[in-house]
């Protein structure tokens, strides 16, 4: 029975049987017994499904894992220890020493730092486009050893709107994936998939928690790139694998398993990065009621937004949801409910002038996080970007004076006061 967005938060990845547990159990256990050695060897061949050691897979992680690529409409997926391992996984699992990667110029700092200096230094070239560039310049930015492309369906904290379709037609024009991370508008707002995505990733740490309770990240395959198709292009999955007995991932998982498979089997196994059962359980709480928190994340978002869009102190307002938005258009496009309940606006006086605005924030704390039940905000420029030169921090649109304020579950006129006493106060 076909399930709407909502109903899968609450009940897709986990059916129990009779007399099993209602709530998805923890299964808080480095190991797993078997009868006999070869029964365990069936796993190590994958040739079996089970589990031997939770550094690899664990059945908590794996129900959480399954509802995630139900609600993106994949068919497969896994969890990572946090939002940046999952996207290092993705690309990691394509791209080795002398490959090359297409990436929008604008997204999270953290990830930018991650592809283009701790890839860089794993002999992985990566060239940045603005997510605005035309077909033609996007289409330049391609080698013969390109193996994907990456992008944020909205870039953290720039809030700039990814055109999907147009990045997903150049990727498989040269015959490589399109990788997204659709962390801030979710998969009740925006399933990358059908428009033409073929990974997406997430920081399951924002609102797919959505209470500041645990990090964690996720990965979903479409299942729809064909890797035998592209096989030059991808020979760690078409070809044997000599690390784990031969095996070609693409050739015994198909399209629908291969790069799950692969990615659980060689990067899980050799970098560990797992996430804890007991995270794994409290995201999937979080996950219950993501349908019902996001409009309200909209919600205030939009009230916010405008509100500031009123102020003098104010040079810009960068919120998707704003019918004078360069982004607006886009926005109504890929994720016609809303967007999430981030916004990012520059405020006159540059860096001194924004730590003195959220030093008088009452409601808004000051954190290194976004997008939970209570409201916060920060400066990128000085905190998750400080990394960044003056002219990266321009071209990925992150001005010193740019606050990001993420509007939570609160009432909107609480953090509309709150606001407005910082500006006058």
């Amino acid at each position: 029975m076909k399930q709407n967005i909502g109903t899968k938060c609450v009940q897709a990845g986990y059916t129990p049987k009779n007399g099993e547990p209602r709530q998805i159990p923890i299964v808080q256990s480095t190991t797993f017994k078997y009868d006999t050695s070869e029964d365990m060897g069936k796993l190590f061949d994958l040739e079996a499904s089970g589990y031997f050691y939770t550094r690899l897979q664990n059945p908590t992680n794996d129900y959480v894992a399954a509802k995630i690529a139900a609600l993106e409409g994949g068919t497969s997926g896994m969890l990572t220890s946090s939002g940046q391992a999952a996207n290092f996984f993705a690309l990691f699992n394509l791209a080795g020493c002398g490959d090359h990667i297409v990436s929008s110029a604008s997204i999270y700092g953290g990830t930018f730092n991650l592809i283009k200096v701790t890839m860089a230094k794993m002999g992985i070239e990566t060239t940045f486009v603005s997510p605005d560039c035309t077909e033609e310049e996007l289409n330049a930015a391609f080698r013969e050893n390109t193996k994907a492309v990456f992008g944020e369906t909205i870039a953290n904290p720039a809030l700039t709107v990814l055109d999907i379709e147009k990045f997903a037609r150049a990727a498989h024009a040269h015959g490589v994936p399109l990788i997204i991370d659709n962390t801030f508008p979710t998969p009740v707002n925006c399933r990358p998939i059908e428009w033409g995505a073929d990974i997406v990733t997430h920081s399951t740490t924002k609102y797919m928690d959505g209470h500041g309770g645990a990090v964690g990240g996720a990965i979903v395959d479409s299942g729809k790139f064909d890797w035998m198709a592209h096989a030059e292009k991808f020979p760690g999955l078409c070809t044997p694998d000599d690390s784990y007995h031969g095996i070609t991932y693409a050739e015994k998982f198909g399209n629908g398993g291969a790069f799950i498979t692969k990615c659980t089997a060689q990067l899980m196994r050799d970098f560990g990065s797992i996430q804890s059962p007991q995270n794994a359980f409290l995201l999937n709480l979080g996950l219950e009621s993501l349908h019902v928190r996001m409009p309200k994340h909209v919600e205030n978002g939009q009230a916010v937004a405008e509100f500031l869009q009123g102020r003098d102190e104010v040079n810009y307002v960068s919120y998707p949801g704003l019918p004078g938005d360069k982004y607006y258009a886009l926005a109504q496009k890929y994720m016609g409910n809303g967007g999430c309940g981030v916004v990012s606006f520059e405020i006159k006086g540059g860096r001194q002038a924004a730590e003195a605005f959220m030093k008088k924030l009452r409601l808004f704390a000051i954190e290194t996080h976004v997008a939970d039940a209570r409201s916060c905000c920060l400066n990128p420029a000085t905190s998750t970007h400080r990394q960044m030169t003056d002219e990266q921090l321009a071209e990925a649109g992150i001005p010193a004076g740019l606050i990001r304020i993420s509007c939570g579950l609160e009432d909107s006129a609480d953090l509309i006061a709150d606001l407005k006493q910082a500006f006058e106060n």
